[in-house]
């Protein structure tokens, strides 16, 4: 039995923790991507992008879970929503790839990379990138199209309770996912981080810090991909073996949640301008709360005096 309070608590403390870091991020990278982007601000944008929309969209599975994992609002609202959903993810996994790329050749083939880099081709694979998922995930609208042509009786559940007929293709395509979406770009990201860590200790000039940065980064990534979505890229596995879909699927989806609280570790690791941005907010929040104290403390000395 699926316990959705426990996916109800995930899915908030996701929301609640995501939302912020990732509206920081956002404001920060556009900032940065009207005066003098870098392509590698370029992908952390849209992958921040990616974050908000899964954010965006996350109230809608804490309905389902609040009301038992049902679904009583409009059908045409489940298959946006679950198109939203895993588009998200899957473009999250290969932005993380492309980042990781983009690390590698601007360490390996630093001179060239410097002449040719640009901006543009950076958003050019951005938006190739959302094809290659958006176009994926549409089998979500292909198999609720296939349930309404079999005439079978609309059910209080969201992209679940499949037909024999869906299963076989919707089963085949999740293994393709597993495949050409996940395990593909986890080891495109293990050859990058590998080959940068080498490449910047057997070069002597390169600050400690920087070094240490790139181990952070790796780590992070790395940690992300196999933390987060990987248990759920073994459900389609599973489901493929066993034809129909393991039930602890659900808290798999829950791992892959929690990957829009871990990018803006990402974001720090990658970006300067973020790091900049998040110390001072920190420093903000940190002198509010020193001058509530202060006047928390005035207020009850008045008292005291008064008395």
């Amino acid at each position: 039995m699926v316990n959705e309070w426990v996916i109800l608590s995930v899915y908030i403390f996701s929301f609640l923790i995501g939302l912020p870091a990732n509206l920081l991020a956002i404001c920060t990278f556009f900032k940065k991507l009207v005066n003098k982007p870098s392509p590698n601000d370029v992908l952390l944008f849209n992958l921040t992008v990616s974050d908000l929309l899964f954010l965006i969209f996350l109230p809608f599975k804490m309905y389902e879970a609040a009301v038992g994992m049902k679904w009583y609002l409009p059908q045409t609202l489940c298959s946006i929503s679950s198109f939203v959903f895993f588009t998200t993810i899957y473009t999250s996994s290969l932005l993380l790839m492309a980042i990781g790329v983009n690390r590698y050749l601007g360490l390996a083939f630093l001179f060239k990379y410097r002449q040719r880099c640009r901006p543009v081709y950076a958003t050019a694979g951005s938006v190739l990138i959302w094809f290659i998922s958006a176009s994926h995930c549409s089998i979500v609208f292909i198999t609720v199209h296939m349930q309404e042509t079999n005439g079978t009786a609309p059910q209080n559940v969201c992209y679940e309770d499949f037909t024999e007929k869906q299963k076989r293709i919707l089963l085949s395509v999740r293994l393709e996912f597993f495949v050409v979406l996940y395990v593909v770009p986890l080891l495109v990201c293990i050859f990058c981080y590998i080959n940068c860590i080498y490449i910047l200790y057997i070069r002597p000039k390169i600050t400690k810090e920087k070094k240490q940065r790139a181990i952070g980064l790796a780590l992070c990534t790395l940690g992300i991909f196999l933390l987060c979505f990987l248990p759920y890229n073994t459900s389609h596995l599973v489901g493929y073996s066993s034809n129909k879909s393991p039930e602890w699927r659900y808290y798999t989806l829950l791992l892959s949640t929690l990957n829009t609280c871990l990018d803006p570790i990402i974001f720090y690791f990658s970006s300067s301008t973020f790091r900049d941005q998040t110390r001072m907010s920190f420093l903000k929040v940190t002198r509010m709360r020193q001058w509530q104290a202060k006047d928390t403390a005035a207020a009850m000395s008045n008292v005291t005096t008064c008395s």
